[in-house]
């Protein structure tokens, strides 16, 4: 059964050594944390994989013929399903939503394609919040509330080209909104929608609104010359999908992620049924108010990162660029460890196994935690 965190006691460390051979990123066996696979994360059961399936071969879903994408659509970089060509050199959003507990409900979350989570500040708990990656913004109704930006924030929106939204944020940024690759953002030109709450949790990116702010401030609305070409992740071609415990020897059963966010306790559980992994917060299941669907995701990917700390007054930054932490990757109910590498600002966020090969994932919506490697030892696989 699935306890909420800070009740839940640490069953088993691992104990296995991981060697991790990352040429691809410039890790060595010499790397690996003695304390087990991807730095000690904690299981309360640990079930290690034992078949015949080779690292090469891929495992797919059965299929008797290859999918034919239909005249008009393409493969999403995003999430590597069909969508609308209308859409192709449409560059999304990456939207930053507050998660405080006063700013729930949120709107409009699911029609994210990525969401990330981090660590805002040091301060109050280390209060999360969610950045939320949306290709087709078209289709946005009402979208937040939307809050204050940090330079990580900016870091990572630049992977995708896509446009910031937020409403401000520390002067730190200031340093990288003056860079040719991050100065098409928006900030504090959205909506208001008079909910009952304090102006802070008022603000909303409304249909319509994206439109009309780039157009003010003379923002290309698809993509530029920062942009990275082809897909974000190592996706498995359309209609088929990848089994870890079948593909790889080492790998771990992961129904349910107890993230070690305080604040608001975030977690994920499996769902066997629907084959996704459902967020919860605050005690509870996380749903979209403008729609009462869960917040879903095909894939979830934790990344081990360090950060310093800006000023008194808990701003910070992730050290997001380098190469060879740990990271792990979750879908289906299983999990494997591996490895990270971003080499630019601008460059992409790539996943390595212990081969040094780019991870593959399957294709759909995918959530992103960056967590502090003061806490990685506090992750807890169920």
């Amino acid at each position: 059964m699935f306890r909420t965190y800070g009740k839940r006691a640490v069953a088993t460390i691992l104990s296995a050594a991981m060697l991790v051979a990352m040429a691809a990123c410039g890790a060595t066996p010499e790397d690996a944390d003695k304390d087990g696979a991807a730095g000690g994360v904690s299981f309360e059961e640990v079930t290690d994989s034992a078949n015949e399936t080779s690292a090469e071969e891929e495992t797919t879903v059965d299929s008797n013929e290859p999918y034919v994408l239909p005249e008009g659509m393409y493969f999403s970089e995003l999430t590597g399903e069909p969508i609308s060509e209308d859409i192709k050199d449409q560059r999304p959003i990456a939207a930053m939503v507050d998660n405080e507990i006063t700013a729930l409900p949120h709107f409009d979350t699911t029609k994210a394609d990525v969401v990330y989570e981090l660590m805002n500040s040091t301060k109050n708990d280390r209060i999360t919040r969610l950045m939320c990656v949306v290709k087709d913004w078209g289709s946005i109704d009402q979208l937040g509330s939307i809050r204050s930006t940090r330079p990580t924030n900016i870091l990572l929106a630049a992977e995708w080209n896509a446009i910031l939204c937020h409403d401000g944020g520390p002067y730190h940024n200031d340093a990288y909104f003056v860079k040719d690759w991050a100065k098409d953002h928006i900030s504090g030109y959205f909506s208001r929608v008079d909910n009952g709450k304090s102006r802070e949790f008022t603000e909303y990116i409304l249909n319509g609104d994206i439109e009309s702010d780039i157009e003010r401030f003379d923002i290309s609305a698809t993509y530029n010359e920062f942009a990275n070409e082809g897909s974000h992740f190592n996706f498995v071609p359309y209609g088929e999908e990848i089994n870890l415990d079948e593909k790889y020897d080492r790998s771990y059963t992961a129904n349910g992620v107890v993230l070690p966010f305080t604040h608001n306790s975030s977690q994920l559980r499996y769902n066997a049924e629907t084959g996704l992994y459902e967020y919860y917060e605050y005690g509870d299941q996380y749903f979209d108010e403008a729609n009462g669907e869960p917040l879903t995701f095909k894939n979830v990917i934790l990344q081990k990162c360090s950060f310093a700390q800006l000023d008194e007054n808990g701003y910070l930054i992730y050290n997001c660029i380098g190469s060879g932490e740990y990271a792990w990757y979750l879908t289906n109910g299983v999990a494997k460890d591996c490895t990270w590498a971003k080499t630019s600002e601008t460059g992409v966020t790539r996943y390595y196994d212990e081969t040094g090969a780019e991870l593959q994932i399957n294709t759909g919506k995918t959530y992103i935690a960056l967590i502090p490697d003061d806490t990685w030892d506090k992750v807890i696989f169920e």
